[in-house]
């Protein structure tokens, strides 16, 4: 199994460089060269291939090999990189971003799309039911340390590094691992699709993917079980602010620490489903904790508002705040690989030429359903109160412990 999960981790952890550099060190870097705040912003437009990952999944499924996808485009984000280092980096003046280094960046999403897809189909096709939780530990914890090296620990090199030498970094690691996805042994013996396997972009194609065994349920699933989390996790590190937690003490705590929480999570997950513990049953037991977790997060900010209640330095309220912090983030990580877990089981059921399109699809819902209240939250809270609020949000954590009672034989 480790001959698997070495590859694994080192691709997942190339697949995460993208979201930490445009989340993390893109808007630094543009910042600092001069743009303005709205036009560092609109660069956030050139996430749209994400977007239509489901329009480039059937083309991996119908032509060729996930392993060949998986090195071309991991090797052509290598050369969108070494173009990027040629170009000038935005300087003070321009009014927007230069049109050659938006067309590149554009590229690089293109690229990094393709790559996630085929990344993802390659380890459902990999890995045999009984891998499954380790795999998806490796998936979660290997992008999550990608991400925060690139929106990080590149980010804390800048003044060393020129915009040239970044990305001539990037694309020497991205050529890495190109050349790992074509030479590891493990992905060098996965079967290739036989011509009777291989289906054209047809009509029909959604109707299939839904006929799997188990995929409107797991839909279902995806799309609801992070509603009251994301909407709390975005929600109340803000309303500590406003109680008088400062920023830098904040960002410790939910910045550091909810990463080494959340990766704690997810290493636990994927340790319990090795050991053989079933997946609904583990994951039925995980909600639960993450539902008391949040109703103790929701008791707090009752609590913030009442009369006499201090925040102050080394007061139990503060200690307690910023713990729940880090608590619901090791429940979000633990929840998320359990689910991951369930999503590639439910992916193994397709035919093999639907693979890649199956998971991008549940993928896709569950990037939605994180995005649908963390994006709504403050507005949630500014029309209700941040009181009704989490009382809504707990609401909302509550009712994928129900939805499991509908769980099909197929997600077991």
């Amino acid at each position: 199994m480790h001959g698997k999960l070495l590859p694994l981790a080192g691709l997942y952890l190339v697949q995460g460089l993208p979201y930490g550099l445009q989340s993390g060190l893109l808007p630094v870097l543009l910042r600092a060269g001069g743009l303005s705040l709205t036009h560092v912003g609109l660069a956030k437009v050139l996430y749209i291939p994400w977007l239509l990952k489901l329009a480039w999944a059937p083309l991996v499924d119908a032509q060729g090999s996930v392993r060949a996808w998986l090195t071309r485009s991991t090797a052509g984000l290598g050369l969108v990189c070494g173009l990027l280092a040629g170009l000038p980096p935005p300087g003070a003046g321009q009014a927007g971003l230069p049109a050659a280094v938006a067309g590149l960046l554009l590229l690089l999403n293109l690229g990094a799309a393709v790559q996630d897809v085929a990344l993802d189909a390659l380890a459902v096709q990999l890995l045999e039911p009984a891998e499954l939780g380790p795999g998806n530990t490796v998936q979660v914890v290997a992008y999550k340390l990608g991400a925060a090296l690139a929106g990080g620990a590149l980010l804390a090199l800048q003044p060393t590094l020129s915009w040239p030498q970044l990305f001539l970094l990037l694309a020497a690691i991205y050529w890495l691992a190109a050349a790992l996805a074509w030479a590891a042994p493990a992905l060098r013996r996965l079967p290739q699709p036989a011509p009777s396997e291989q289906r054209p972009h047809t009509a029909h194609l959604l109707r299939d993917v839904l006929a799997v065994p188990g995929t409107l349920w797991t839909a279902g699933f995806v799309l609801t079980y992070k509603l009251g989390e994301q909407g709390a996790s975005s929600l109340f590190p803000l309303l500590l602010l406003d109680h008088g937690v400062s920023a830098p003490e904040l960002g410790l705590w939910n910045g550091v620490g909810a990463v080494v929480c959340s990766i704690a999570g997810s290493s636990l997950g994927g340790t319990l489903l090795a050991k053989r513990w079933e997946l609904l049953p583990l994951l039925r037991s995980v909600l639960r904790l993450r539902f008391g977790g949040l109703a103790c997060q929701t008791a707090l900010v009752f609590h913030l508002d009442t009369l006499g209640a201090s925040m102050g330095p080394g007061t139990i309220l503060r200690g307690s705040a910023l713990l729940s912090l880090c608590l619901q983030h090791f429940l979000g990580g633990l929840v998320t690989t359990v689910t991951f877990t369930g999503m590639m089981h439910c992916s193994q059921l397709a035919p093999r030429a639907l693979q890649a399109t199956h998971y991008s699809l549940l993928a896709t819902l569950e990037l939605l359903g994180k995005l649908l209240l963390g994006t709504l939250a403050g507005g949630l809270a500014d029309g209700l109160g941040p009181h009704p609020c989490f009382f809504l949000l707990l609401i909302l954590s509550a009712l994928p412990v129900l939805y499991l009672g509908l769980a099909p034989s197929t997600f077991l």
